[in-house]
C-alpha cells in the first residue's frame, strides 16, 4: 500500500515511517508540509499510482495540514476519483482540542485523528477505523 507521511518535524516522520513500513509494511513517501503533500498527491493521481493513506500533521510551516487536506479533496473532485475511493486520511497533532479534532472531520474529512506521541498501537488503532486493517 502507497502512503504518504506529511510531518514537518524529521523525527517525527522518521517514527512514522519506521511504524509503517516495518510494522505493516506499507510503502511510504514522505513530505515535510502541505504544500509539498499536496504536490506529491496530485502527481501521485497524474501517474495513476495513488496513495491509499495519507498521514498528516496538523501545524505545519508553508501550509498547514487542515488546508493541505482541503486542497487534497478538490484535487480528488478534480481528477474524478470515485467515491468510496477517496485517499484515506489520518490527522496527527499534539493538539486534542475539540476546536481541531472538529475542523479535522468537518472541513477536510479526515477519517481519523492521532494524538502525539504517535505508537504502533494508535495507528493500529486509527487504522482499523479507516478499514485499512482488520
Amino acid at each position: 500500500m502507497k502512503v504518504l507521511v506529511v510531518e514537518d518535524d524529521m523525527t517525527s516522520r522518521m517514527v512514522l515511517t519506521k511504524i509503517l513500513s516495518t510494522h505493516f509494511q506499507y510503502d511510504c513517501d514522505n513530505a515535510e508540509n502541505g504544500l509539498e503533500a499536496v504536490e506529491k498527491f496530485k502527481q501521485a493521481l497524474q501517474d495513476n499510482e495513488p496513495y491509499s493513506l495519507i498521514l498528516l500533521d496538523i501545524m505545519m510551516p508553508v501550509m498547514d495540514g487542515q488546508s493541505a487536506l482541503i486542497a487534497i479533496r478538490e484535487i480528488e473532485q478534480k481528477f474524478q476519483v470515485e467515491p468510496g475511493e477517496e485517499v484515506r486520511a489520518i490527522m496527527t497533532s499534539a493538539l486534542s482540542d475539540a476546536i481541531n479534532v472538529t475542523e479535522a472531520f468537518s472541513d477536510g474529512q479526515a477519517d481519523a485523528y492521532i494524538t502525539k506521541p504517535v505508537s504502533k498501537d494508535k495507528i493500529a488503532k486509527a487504522l482499523q477505523q479507516v478499514r485499512l486493517l482488520e
